[in-house]
């Protein structure tokens, strides 16, 4: 029996297990350790597993695991690696780390994380609804009320239509509070359920907003806390984009595997 020593950090709701393997102590190819550590009945509980590496390339490498041991950016567990690397010691306040899109970058000012995403240079429209990756795709529908819908089951439809699914798709439900400001629910892929907060959804999310009006900056109201995008408009894309919020430490432990 192993003994594993794990953070837990949340960002706007999105819990996440953080890992130092930098001495490589965690297998990455043990998917079902991953899935038990996310369990919330058997494990610790979490969205997802992070592991904080070493990298020739940049300051460290985040390596991010859905629940069900797929990968894919994630935005909130990228900024909760932000200020878990910080408290390694591993970097300062401002940094560049890989993840499984490529390289990031990232600063923190007090208890904010500013999250430089890629760019987005293109979406489809599908009816009334978008389709928009930004490091993961994510379908955007928008609802008169959000707390009127069940994102669980209207999610899932989607994810499991024929179309995607095969490799998945994140939802997100979108209620427009005013020109600037969204309320969002989501249905996350690899979670397979309602996540509180999502950051490569809330980025998405934003941008969809952004198609039709002339605005730089969209104020996201997720279930677990309230999130910022800022981005510039150029050439029918968006660049300069930058996930803002909250990410904090939790607490910290050990498990018997």
């Amino acid at each position: 029996m192993a003994t594993i020593s794990f953070h837990k950090y949340q960002g706007t709701g999105n819990d996440f297990v953080m890992i130092d393997n930098r001495e490589k102590t965690f297998d990455r190819a043990d998917l079902p350790l991953v899935t038990k550590l996310c369990d919330r009945r058997f494990g610790i509980g979490a969205d997802g597993v992070i592991l904080i590496e070493n990298s020739d390339q940049a300051d460290f490498e985040m390596v991010y695991f859905n629940p069900d041991g797929s990968q894919s950016l994630c935005g909130n567990g990228s900024r909760c690696a932000v200020m878990f690397a910080n408290y390694l010691g591993i970097i300062g306040n401002e940094t560049k780390f890989l993840a499984i899109d490529g390289e990031h970058e990232a600063r923190m000012e007090g208890d904010l994380v500013y999250l430089k995403m890629h760019d987005v240079a293109s979406f489809e429209k599908i009816g009334e609804d978008y389709l928009i990756d930004t490091g993961s795709p994510h379908y955007i529908r928008y609802v008169s009320n959000t707390e009127a819908i069940d994102p669980i089951i209207e999610g899932r439809a989607i994810r499991y239509s024929d179309r995607f699914s095969k490799y998945g798709v994140n939802v997100n439900f979108l209620e427009r509070v005013n020109g600037e400001t969204l309320k969002i629910r989501t249905y996350e892929r690899g979670v397979e359920n309602e996540t509180l907060s999502c950051g490569t959804g809330c980025t998405a999310a934003a941008l969809s907003m952004a198609i039709d009006k002339d605005i730089n900056s969209v104020n996201l109201e997720a279930m677990g806390g309230k999130l910022r995008v800022d981005f510039a408009k150029a050439n029918g894309g968006f660049s300069n984009i930058y996930l803002i919020g909250p990410a904090e430490a939790v607490f910290q432990g050990q498990i018997q595997v």
